[in-house]
């Protein structure tokens, strides 16, 4: 174990993980490179790009956090957007449109945010879109919110999807706010199953109708203060997400693989990698632990600290004594922002 490692679940999440496991014979380095050259790490490299056309902004107003806070008479909105790999659009168009509602609501969740309203482009073939939609449709009933409009083009060449969420904040939560010594807690949904064809870990058939209840529970996180920080892990992967989280600050974190809870029948290099459904990072003082994770065991949700925040800007993994620097956030990013 690396440093006091402080765990909570409840007793449906501790079915779902694969513990006590030995993990003196993995290998680190070769995972710590499998993670960095994971194509959702490779591809944030791009956003760059919009610091270089707009220039440097705070964190929290773009660009920078996984929503930007808009203050409109008062009231804090959160806005974001998600476009669909074409790939995975042309692939499984539902799946795709189911994927599109749910990146924008963790996103929106992320930044401690309700979600109130979707909006959707797509591009296509007629039957492709159909699916598409019929996958909108499904996603916007499951986290009870509405898809209220969007634009649609037929066309005969390759399908695309974006969308984008709208979300009102109390308390926004922004990766500025991580601090050296705050804990690093892994929280949401250990229970699914991984696609075969996608690096994806899918939790729909385990939450079913909790789904809607389940994403708003960040923003009770936030609003009653046991939140400091946040990410959803997304296709980045947890460590990948984790570097996200932390290089706005610089500052570090040594993830202890021997208590990150395991669903059954994952590899740990494919869980450490995946999209999932339902799972975030979120830091918070060593004192309101108890207090997060009491929170989630409410919707019977896992929380569990993989970690501590630290000033030496390595975000590493470690297990049986060793560790390995998987991202130097004090020689480079993953946004390039």
């Amino acid at each position: 174990m690396v440093g006091q490692q402080v765990g909570a679940t409840t007793r449906r999440e501790v079915a779902a993980i694969s513990t006590p496991r030995n993990l003196a014979g993995l290998d680190l380095a070769g995972l710590a490179q499998h993670l960095r050259d994971l194509p959702g790490v490779r591809g944030k490299a791009a956003i760059g790009l919009v610091t270089e056309v707009f220039g440097r902004s705070d964190w929290q107003t773009g660009p920078g956090d996984d929503g930007a806070v808009v203050l409109d008479r008062g009231h804090q909105l959160v806005v974001g957007g998600e476009a669909m790999l074409p790939s995975f659009v042309a692939r499984d168009p539902r799946a795709a449109g189911i994927s599109a509602v749910l990146a924008n609501v963790n996103d929106l969740a992320a930044m401690g945010a309700r979600p109130l309203a979707i909006v959707d482009t797509v591009v296509g073939p007629q039957e492709t879109a159909r699916e598409v939609l019929e996958g909108l449709k499904w996603a916007s009933e499951a986290y009870d919110v509405p898809i209220v409009g969007g634009h649609l083009t037929e066309t005969d060449g390759p399908p695309s999807l974006s969308a984008f969420g709208l979300g009102s904040a109390e308390r926004p939560l922004t990766v500025a706010r991580a601090a050296a010594g705050q804990a690093l807690m892994l929280v949401g949904c250990f229970e699914g199953r991984m696609r075969a064809d996608f690096p994806y870990f899918a939790s729909f058939e385990e939450r079913g109708e909790r789904l809607a209840g389940d994403v708003r529970l960040m923003a009770e996180a936030a609003e009653t203060g046991v939140a400091a920080a946040a990410k959803d892990v997304s296709m980045a992967g947890m460590i990948g997400s984790l570097a996200m989280l932390l290089e706005a600050t610089g500052l570090g974190a040594t993830v202890d693989l021997e208590v990150v809870p395991l669903p059954h029948g994952v590899q740990m290099a494919d869980w450490l990698g995946c999209f999932p459904c339902l799972v975030f990072l979120v830091t918070t003082p060593p004192e309101k632990v108890p207090a997060l994770a009491e929170l989630f065991a409410t919707r019977d949700l896992g929380a569990v600290r993989i970690g501590t925040l630290d000033a030496s800007g390595l975000v590493q993994i470690a297990a049986g004594g060793d560790r390995e620097v998987v991202f130097d956030l004090s020689k480079e990013t993953v946004t390039h922002l």
